[in-house]
């Protein structure tokens, strides 16, 4: 009504005075302005989470090549070098395995905790026991791409295990002498398949 007295009504915030490069508490209240000014308004904004910054170019050079490098044409699924050497019998997948795990090496003095270095070395090995197989394993490489996946560990959990200990050291040694010797009998047992195949078809 237009004879009314206006109503006046204050939202009194209080603002929170903080030095350069200081972060708000996650609370915030409201009570009157302590100079007696009238109300001031403040807003309160939080900073946004750090991303991911790591980076090893080699590391990821080496892991796009094997994975990811090339596109089939009109689509976007890509691959790499893994499945197409893994056409290679007997020796193909063992060369992809062995660049495989020379990434993992190098992964090691990042600080990686053992976890994720055993989730690191059983993608390695699942990548050389299955891709090993006939038609199915260039099938599953090219789907599983083990190294990218691996890159993707290190980026997230590098140095969340602080300095690495001899004790660390000898876990992985162990761990990666154990994945040679399950890739080796992989390698071996089908070379010694294609062997016999190839014995009896001459045979005949």
């Amino acid at each position: 009504m237009a004879d009314d007295p206006a109503r006046e009504i204050e939202v009194e915030v209080e603002v929170e005075v903080l030095p350069p490069g200081a972060t708000s508490g996650a609370r915030s209240s409201s009570r009157p302005n302590p100079a007696g000014k009238g109300p001031v308004r403040g807003v309160k904004v939080e900073p946004p989470p750090e991303a991911n910054t790591f980076q090893d170019p080699f590391i990821a050079l080496v892991s796009r090549l094997m994975d990811t490098a090339f596109v089939i044409p009109g689509t976007n699924i890509r691959f790499g070098l893994d499945p197409l050497i893994g056409l290679w019998p007997g020796i193909g997948d063992g060369a992809a395995a062995l660049t495989s795990m020379m990434l993992l090496l190098k992964s090691i003095r990042y600080g990686l905790p053992k976890i994720v270095l055993a989730r690191m070395a059983l993608n390695i090995v699942l990548n050389g026991t299955l891709g090993a197989l006939p038609i199915f394993g260039d099938a599953f490489s090219f789907w599983f791409k083990s190294n990218v996946r691996n890159y993707e560990l290190l980026r997230q959990h590098a140095g969340k295990s602080g300095q690495s200990t001899r004790h660390d050291w000898l876990f992985v040694v162990g761990l990666i002498g154990g994945t040679v010797i399950i890739l080796a009998l992989t390698v071996i047992g089908y070379a010694a398949m294609v062997a016999t195949i190839i014995k009896l078809l001459m045979s005949h």
